[in-house]
């Protein structure tokens, strides 16, 4: 169980829209040698880049994915957000991707270790923040409320990147908290506390800027012990190589960098 959001855009290769154009035609200039020599004229047909990224990056590099496509003509980007963890899996089981962003090193490390990477950089850095309804019904004001047994808490889990950072900061505050649910990424948990299900959660700051008033956020000085460094790489067996490694320049350039702290990521 994660969430999930994907984009996707499909687009017939000019080189087949040729071959389908002259089906039944009759006209020798159809041939596949003449349509392969005009799919190359015009610039080889499609192309398409898979990113693999944390769900806490959705909004930004979405954005940034609008911006690459429209600077590289007839491609485009398709991606899979979701739990670092699972998507580190998915890699290393061989899902087809061309660049992965992870919400930890160590998740990222799980595919270097697989050799299924290039040597990745960290780009951004992110912090918790506690996220309460609007009203704040429980009347949460500090991380230590979230250990009374009558405030409903919900958790990433802790095998990815937000639970493993919440772990962190409520060890350093001494503080044990038994959460109603653990949920497998940070929007899913974030999501309990937009439906009212819960009267608070720990996810990133940027994902409490993202909800748009949807939640309000509380910060706490435990989270600068528990901050997460955000890596990318391109994959070793990326289909789309050149793609991959222009997408990676991107983020890594001051525009990315623009998109990234104006949502709330914190510089390297």
């Amino acid at each position: 169980m994660f969430s999930r959001s994907s984009r996707w855009v499909v687009a017939l290769p000019a080189a087949l829209a040729l071959g389908l154009s002259g089906c039944g035609s009759g006209d020798p200039a159809a041939s596949p040698n003449s349509a392969s020599a005009s799919a190359s004229a015009a610039g080889g047909g499609a192309k398409e880049l898979t990113v693999f990224a944390a769900a806490s990056l959705t909004g930004t590099f979405t954005e940034l994915g609008k911006g690459f496509e429209a600077a590289h003509p007839g491609t485009t980007v398709k991606f899979n957000f979701g739990s670092s963890a699972t998507l580190a899996q998915q890699i290393t089981q061989g899902a087809p991707a061309d660049v992965f962003a992870a919400a930890s090193p160590a998740t990222m490390k799980t595919v270097t270790d697989a050799s299924s990477a290039s040597a990745p950089t960290t780009f951004v850095r992110n912090k918790l923040q506690i996220a309460v309804p609007a009203d704040n019904p429980a009347k949460v004001d500090e991380l230590k409320d979230l250990a009374d047994p009558k405030v409903k808490v919900a958790l990433c889990a802790e095998q990815v990147p937000c639970g493993a950072a919440a772990i962190k900061a409520l060890d350093a505050a001494g503080l044990k908290v038994t959460p109603v649910t653990l949920e497998q990424d940070v929007k899913a948990t974030l999501t309990k506390v937009e439906l009212g299900e819960v009267d608070a959660a720990l996810v990133y700051r940027t994902d409490v800027i993202a909800s748009a008033g949807k939640v309000k956020g509380i910060a706490f000085p435990e989270a600068d012990k528990a901050i997460n460094d955000y890596p990318i790489a391109t994959l070793a067996k990326a289909p789309a190589g050149d793609l991959a490694k222009q997408f990676v320049d991107l983020v890594l350039s001051q525009q990315g960098r623009d998109v990234l702290t104006k949502a709330g990521f914190e510089a390297p």
